[in-house]
């Protein structure tokens, strides 16, 4: 008898069309709004967005685009943009829940949908991941990777907070590689968790780097790195053929007198070398991730806000890069037509109505010159093409998913229009702004 209720359950689905099991889902119609894709194509007034379920069903003109019984929401005066993605962020080093909800709380409200977690403590993302996924909590979708660096990289007490009741290294989150490594279950181990990535961190040679990224391709994973891993040199770690890499400043390391040797022990960037504008050096290995379609995740926001901790405190050492360094070899970057996303590695203070990102955009339009639709793609189709995840995200198109940001400002003039946010939607969930809770004193205490 428990067998029946199943049984009619397939012959329902059987006879149903599955047209009309999609014309079932809830449908809410965006209407008398001006969309600013992540093409950064022009913008386009008196439109609408017709979405279904979780995914976009129509994009058109308004009065083309109509739905029977949808729910009309009218967005007058709006601007309409994809979800942000932030490609960098840490929710888990060490691991303090309230304060990574309330991160994504204050994300996903912010206007980001997605974000690449770039190695952490993955017993606690995982779940984070999952939780934001099904709506247990507000934030955004999140990919993760696990961690891959040289034995010595092991020392660092952060791999400790990240390995609590296990041995650093000897995760599959967090794991040390080196001659007797057998990669092929280091990173099958490594994609059990659920991983996107393997991320390539330090203290490692030419020829490791390669093989872990062809063992990684292999098994179906991206691979994102440092843009130099010691020993290992920006050229190398290009040559590897990585997806991405991570802080532009770790570039400039291809213009030392001689590659440091372990992340832990290298000096600061010879900026002397880089002062007479755009250097050939630098020049060779944008040319190299353009023609490799290799993301640079710039992360301005790391330079700025170790430039601010070096001003407020003369006794601290002299960070590795300075943050104009950071932007013109960007800008460099930017005109040689490197793939660029926003990733922040690092979140606003607890009291600030706004996520970290929103900074990084204004910097890379500011600072590094970008115009700002395309710091517009690089906060969307950019950093979809760094999951993995075009076809699913990174523009407003009809089978995409329903990630979207409504503004009361012009994103195309000036990206400062993304503290304007008045409505994210998630998978079709909507997320108004006036219902936003700000972070609590409470929710930031661990992290103080």
């Amino acid at each position: 008898m428990r067998l029946l209720p199943a049984l009619l359950m397939l012959a329902l689905l059987a006879i149903t069309p599955l047209a009309a099991q999609a014309d079932g889902e809830p449908a809410t119609l965006f209407a008398n709004l001006t969309l600013v894709n992540g093409d950064a194509s022009p913008p386009q007034p008196g439109m609408a967005i017709l979405v279904r379920g979780e995914r976009i069903e129509a994009v058109g003109p308004v009065g083309q685009v109509q739905a029977a019984g949808a729910k009309v929401v009218d967005m007058k005066g709006a601007f309409v943009t994809p979800g942000l993605i932030n490609t960098h962020v840490h929710l888990a080093t060490p691991p303090m829940r309230r304060y990574a909800e309330a991160m994504l709380r204050r994300d996903l409200y912010g206007g980001i949908t997605a974000e690449r977690d770039m190695a952490d403590d993955l017993r606690q993302v995982a779940d984070l991941a999952r939780a934001a996924r099904v709506g247990e909590i507000p934030g955004p979708d999140i990919y993760y990777a696990a961690l891959f660096a040289g034995p010595e990289f092991f020392e660092d007490p952060r791999t400790q907070a990240v390995t609590a009741g296990e041995t650093p290294g000897k995760t599959p989150w967090m794991r040390a590689v080196d001659a007797d490594t057998d990669l092929r279950q280091a990173v099958a181990e490594a994609k059990g968790t659920g991983a996107t990535a393997i991320k390539i961190y330090a203290d490692l040679s030419a020829e490791r780097v390669a093989a872990i990224t062809a063992e990684a391709h292999r098994q179906g994973l991206k691979v994102w790195a440092h843009a130099a891993v010691f020993p290992a040199s920006p050229a190398e770690v290009l040559a590897a053929g990585v997806d991405g890499v991570s802080h532009v400043c770790m570039l400039a390391y291809q213009v030392s007198d001689k590659m440091p040797l372990a992340y832990h022990r290298r000096p600061n960037v010879q900026e002397e070398r880089l002062a007479a504008g755009d250097d050939p050096t630098m020049a060779g290995l944008f040319e190299t991730m353009k023609a490799k379609d290799q993301v640079l995740d710039a992360t301005l926001w790391v330079y700025e806000e170790l430039a601010r901790m070096s001003a407020a405190d003369p006794s601290r050492p002299k960070p590795y890069c300075s943050a104009p360094l950071a932007a013109r070899l960007t800008n460099q970057a930017y005109r040689a037509d490197v793939i660029i996303t926003v990733g922040t590695d690092g979140f606003s203070p607890g009291t600030s109505p706004w996520p970290a990102l929103q900074d990084e955009m204004q910097y890379l339009q500011d600072t590094a010159g970008l115009k700002p639709l395309d710091v517009l793609k690089a906060a969307t189709l950019n950093g979809a093409k760094a999951v993995g995840r075009e076809a699913e995200m990174g523009t407003i198109t009809p089978g995409k998913l329903a990630n979207l940001v409504f503004l009361t400002a012009d994103p195309s003039q000036d990206v400062r229009a993304f503290r304007t946010v008045r409505l994210t939607v998630k998978r079709g969930v909507l997320f108004w702004r006036k219902d936003y809770r700000p972070v609590s004193k409470a929710e930031t205490k661990d992290a103080e």
